[in-house]
C-alpha cells in the first residue's frame, strides 16, 4: 500500500519547504540554530499541516541524530521509557536521538514529568508539537527548558508551489499526462486553508476522480471545487480557533466593521456554531452598544429568536441583521464599566446595611429609639424625583455610572442635570 502523498512529497530539505519564511527565512533565528547543529529542546506550535513534523525530520536528518516519533493521544510512559533506554545505547543511537513528540496536550502531567526526566542529560533531543496554546497546556518546567516556535498557516502562493509539485510527481509516478484547467491549482491552494498536507490529499482526490483517456486526465476546475467545497475551514469547538474566531467576530462588532463582522459570522455558521454566535452577538449588544442605542437590545433579541426559530441555513439572514446592526449602531460601554465597578465592590467586601428609607419594614421594634421609615416616594414629587439617600452609608458619594458622550447618554444627563438642579 503506498504512502500518502503528503508523505511521499515531504521536502528533505529547508529550502524544499514551503511556508514559514519568518522562521526559517535566511538569517531567521530558527534557521540558523539548525545550522549551528546544536538544537535545544524545541515546542512547534501551529495548526496542523504546516510544517512541523517536515521540520522536525529534516532537523533530525541534518544534525545526524535518530528519529523517534510519538503521539500524546496514543504513546504511553511505557513508550517513553523504551526510546529513553535506547538512548542508552551509545551504539544504536552514537549522536543521541531526538523524539518528536506530536500533540504533546494530550500527555498528562505525570507523563510530561516523565519526559522531563530523560531530557535533562542531553541523550534525547525533544521536540513537541502542538496545535494548541503551548503555554496553557505544556506543564511549566518543560516549557522552562525549551524555545517555543509558533508556525502559521503557509500563504496561498506558497501552497501552490506545493500543490504544482504534487501534481508533477502523481504525473511521473502514473505515466500519465495531466490537463490541468486554469485555476484548479489556485482553487486547492486556497481552500486547503493554508494546510499544506489538506492540500496535497486535494491533488490527489482530483487525480483519483478525474477520468483518463488516450493516456491524459483531464482535471477540471469543478472537479477541484467540489472536492474542496469545505476544505478551508478551520474549526475545533474545544480548541483555540474555536475561541479565536470568536474573539475576532466580536471585536468585529465592537470596532465597527460590518464587513469583518459579516466574513467571521459567514465562518461560524459554516461550521454550524448558531449557539456561540447568538450568545456572542447579545453579549456585544449589551455591552458594547448599550446605552448609546438601547432600542438595540430587544431588536437583536428578536434575530435571534427567529434565527433559532428558522434554524440553518435561513438563520444567516435574522443573524445578520443584527450582526450589520451591532457593528454600525453608535457605541457605549457605560453600563458595562459601571456593573464591573460595582461588582467589583461588592466583591471586596465594599457594602454596608441598606439604608433605613429602603428596607422593606413597615413596623418598628421597641428596640427602635427613632421610629419611622422615613421612606419618600418619588412619584409624588415633582418631575418624579426627590433628593434622598439610596446607598449604604459606606458608599454615600460613589458614583458607578458615567454618561457616555453619545447622543443618547448626554440627552439623558441634560434632563437629570434640569431636575437635580446641579452638574452630574
Amino acid at each position: 500500500m503506498a504512502s500518502p502523498l503528503a508523505d511521499r512529497l515531504r521536502p528533505k530539505t529547508i529550502d524544499d519547504m514551503v511556508g514559514q519564511r519568518h522562521l526559517l527565512g535566511p538569517g531567521k533565528a530558527l534557521r540558523r540554530i539548525i545550522e549551528s547543529g546544536e538544537i535545544p529542546n524545541l515546542i512547534f506550535y501551529g495548526p496542523s499541516g504546516v510544517g512541523k513534523t517536515t521540520l522536525a525530520s529534516i532537523i533530525a536528518r541534518q544534525t545526524n541524530r535518530a528519529l523517534r516519533k510519538l503521539n500524546g493521544t496514543t504513546a504511553g510512559t511505557a513508550d517513553l521509557r523504551e526510546i529513553f533506554t535506547e538512548a542508552e545505547n551509545t551504539f544504536t543511537a552514537p549522536n543521541g536521538i531526538l523524539l518528536y513528540l506530536d500533540e504533546i496536550q494530550y500527555f498528562n502531567k505525570k507523563q510530561q514529568q516523565t519526559l522531563l526526566e530523560f531530557i535533562e542529560n542531553g541523550k534525547i533531543t525533544l521536540i513537541a508539537s502542538t496545535t494548541e496554546n503551548p503555554y496553557f497546556y505544556v506543564y511549566n518546567a518543560i516549557l522552562s527548558r525549551s524555545t517555543v516556535f509558533e508556525f502559521k498557516t503557509v500563504e496561498k502562493a506558497e501552497v501552490a508551489k506545493a500543490v504544482e509539485r504534487a501534481f508533477s510527481l502523481l504525473e511521473e509516478e502514473r505515466g500519465e499526462g495531466f490537463q490541468i484547467e486554469d485555476g484548479v491549482v489556485g482553487h486547492i491552494a486556497l481552500a486547503c486553508g493554508g494546510d499544506v498536507r489538506k492540500a496535497m490529499n486535494s491533488v490527489e482526490l482530483c487525480v483519483l476522480s478525474s477520468p483518463a483517456a488516450d493516456g491524459v486526465r483531464k482535471i477540471t476546475l469543478e472537479t477541484a471545487k467540489e472536492l474542496t467545497q469545505k476544505s478551508a475551514l478551520r474549526y475545533d469547538k474545544d480548541g483555540d480557533e474555536h475561541y479565536d474566531l470568536l474573539s475576532a467576530f466580536q471585536k468585529s462588532m465592537r470596532g465597527s466593521d460590518p464587513d469583518a463582522a459579516v466574513h467571521y459570522l459567514a465562518r461560524l455558521l459554516e461550521a454550524g456554531d448558531l449557539p456561540s454566535v447568538c450568545r456572542r452577538l447579545m453579549v456585544t449588544a449589551c455591552e458594547d452598544v448599550g446605552l448609546a442605542y438601547p432600542q438595540i437590545i430587544p431588536i437583536v433579541k428578536a434575530c435571534v429568536d427567529a434565527a433559532f426559530q428558522v434554524g440553518l441555513p435561513e438563520a444567516r439572514l435574522c443573524l445578520a441583521d443584527g450582526v450589520i446592526l451591532v457593528s454600525i449602531a453608535p457605541k457605549s460601554n457605560s453600563a458595562h464599566n459601571a456593573i464591573n465597578e460595582a461588582m467589583e465592590d461588592v466583591r471586596r467586601g465594599k457594602y454596608g446595611p441598606i439604608p433605613r428609607q429602603l428596607q422593606n419594614k413597615h413596623f418598628d421594634g421597641e428596640d427602635n429609639p427613632v421610629k419611622g421609615q422615613f421612606y419618600q416616594y418619588a412619584h409624588d414629587f415633582e418631575n418624579h424625583w426627590v433628593d434622598q439617600q439610596y446607598l449604604p452609608d459606606v458608599l454615600k458619594n460613589v458614583e458607578y455610572y458615567h454618561f457616555g458622550e453619545n447622543k443618547n447618554e448626554q440627552a439623558y444627563r441634560q434632563y437629570w442635570e434640569k431636575v437635580k438642579g446641579r452638574k452630574l
